[in-house]
């Protein structure tokens, strides 16, 4: 195999026939016309998935290239974090000798003094502004990438620099973290994610005091960012010692009656907190039910709920404010006390009356929502399946499709009507979906009915 096919398939960003070229005996480090192994193609392209690949088959990130730089090293002064993870291999505390390592840190250091743009222009000696765009640097996370002089960078050195850090378990002071994560003021750049990740990582009685001590921090961004951290604390997964289930729920609940003064840091407190089983979720639901920012409101009906056994249920008081809640002014409050009412719908006509306003909601959305929630009900009151079935018009897929559903869930004798009204059962994206494949069961077993056997 001559490799060309390896390369066309590098340089067009297809990481399955890499996989499959690479399994069938094409080299990992087929060298292109310049001189460069594929490996510097898909960094050249920022494309981790191609990269991915061909490291995990065999591709050297360590080879010297003729400049005297390794596919690893152009990673990390290309910028991007994630094409760093998917050059940097297995075990690179092990792998790497201590001097290289040295150098890899060292050069994500430098990159933080001039910032991507000074580099750039270093390096290319042009002038003028840089071309500026936020992208997507993985599935998840953005980064700012910049253009001069024909040259490409992404300016996530900081993230870099903190993910080899703990790739070579080196544990920097969490002050510093956290100051590098909040830098950007952004909740989706990658250097918040990369700290967010790594502190979720160091679970010591140390690095967790010195987490939630930001909290007092009179800059929002701090306080927002250690809600974030112990969300990964509460949703991670760690041996009871070292959890902080416990801890997190407590601190959490402190919070709420702290007076946070930033809606949106209070609105992820509640929301995280709602994650958690601590005994004061009713109480501090309440508290919050009639906060002035609808996104503070917005997460009380998850606290109002008891998901106790046998089916969720709520107290007389928690049922009052969720009636409430239910007719907000703000539609994503109105959206989250549907979801609720219908998760412990108890047939009384007050919840009924409330989920039929719910699904006759002026707003599309708050329609969709009901009627997804109330479709997998247990059962249903004639009210609530008359509105139902009025959606089977709307234009939104999802929204009939949910309708038909319930419909026969409930054993509806619109279901047949419903199904017709829902369309194609064959559509992309829902090759896996259970309300599809019920309703075509529904067709299958109606058109096939079972044979008489004979006696």
């Amino acid at each position: 195999m001559d490799g060309t096919e390896l390369v066309a398939a590098v340089r067009r960003g297809d990481a399955e026939a890499v996989r499959a070229l690479l399994e069938s005996g094409a080299a990992p480090d087929t060298v292109t016309d310049d001189g460069l192994p594929v490996l510097c193609l898909a960094l050249t392209a920022f494309d981790a998935g191609v990269a991915q690949a061909l490291v995990e088959g065999g591709a050297d990130p360590d080879r010297v290239l003729p400049d005297g730089t390794t596919p690893l090293v152009r990673a990390v002064e290309g910028g991007s974090p994630a094409m760093v993870e998917a050059v940097l291999g297995r075990e690179p505390r092990l792998r790497l000798p201590e001097a290289e390592r040295e150098q890899l840190l060292a050069l994500s250091r430098r990159r933080l003094g001039p910032g991507a743009e000074g580099e750039l222009r270093r390096r290319t000696g042009a002038s003028g502004p840089a071309r500026r765009v936020r992208v997507l640097d993985d599935e998840y996370d953005h980064v700012e990438q910049l253009t001069l002089g024909g040259r490409t960078v992404r300016a996530g050195h900081s993230a870099i620099l903190t993910n080899l850090e703990w790739a070579f378990r080196i544990l920097t002071p969490v002050d510093e973290l956290v100051a590098r994560a909040v830098a950007p003021r952004d909740p989706d750049h990658v250097a918040w994610a990369s700290v967010r990740w790594v502190l979720s990582e160091r679970r010591s009685k140390q690095t967790w005091e010195a987490v939630t001590a930001h909290r007092h921090s009179p800059d929002p961004h701090h306080r927002r960012f250690v809600v974030d951290v112990i969300f990964w604390y509460v949703m991670g997964h760690g041996s009871w010692r070292n959890s902080y289930e416990k801890e997190s729920a407590d601190l959490l609940v402190a919070w709420t009656a702290e007076g946070e003064e930033d809606a949106e840091t209070l609105a992820e407190v509640l929301r995280v907190l709602g994650e958690t089983e601590h005994q004061e979720l009713e109480a501090v639901g309440l508290r919050h039910a009639d906060h002035p920012d609808p996104r503070v409101r917005a997460r009380v009906p998850d606290l109002l709920l008891r998901w106790g056994a046998p089916s969720p249920g709520w107290s007389p008081q928690a049922r009052a404010a969720l009636l409430v809640l239910a007719g907000d002014e703000d539609w994503g409050v109105r959206d989250q006390a549907g979801r609720a009412l219908a998760a412990a719908q108890d047939g009384s006509r007050e919840v009924t009356d409330a989920l039929v306003a719910l699904l006759r909601d002026p707003v599309a959305a708050v329609r969709g929502a009901a009627a997804e929630a109330v479709a997998h009900c247990r059962d249903s009151a004639a009210a609530v399946a008359d509105a139902l079935a009025a959606l089977l018009d709307e234009d939104e897929f999802t929204t009939r499709l949910n309708a038909a559903y319930g419909l026969l869930r409930w054993g509806d004798a619109r279901t047949e009507e419903a199904i017709k009204r829902v369309g194609s059962l064959f559509r992309p994206g829902y090759e896996h979906d259970h309300r599809l494949s019920a309703l075509w069961t529904w067709q299958w077993e109606r058109d096939h009915p079972p044979t008489p056997t004979s006696q």
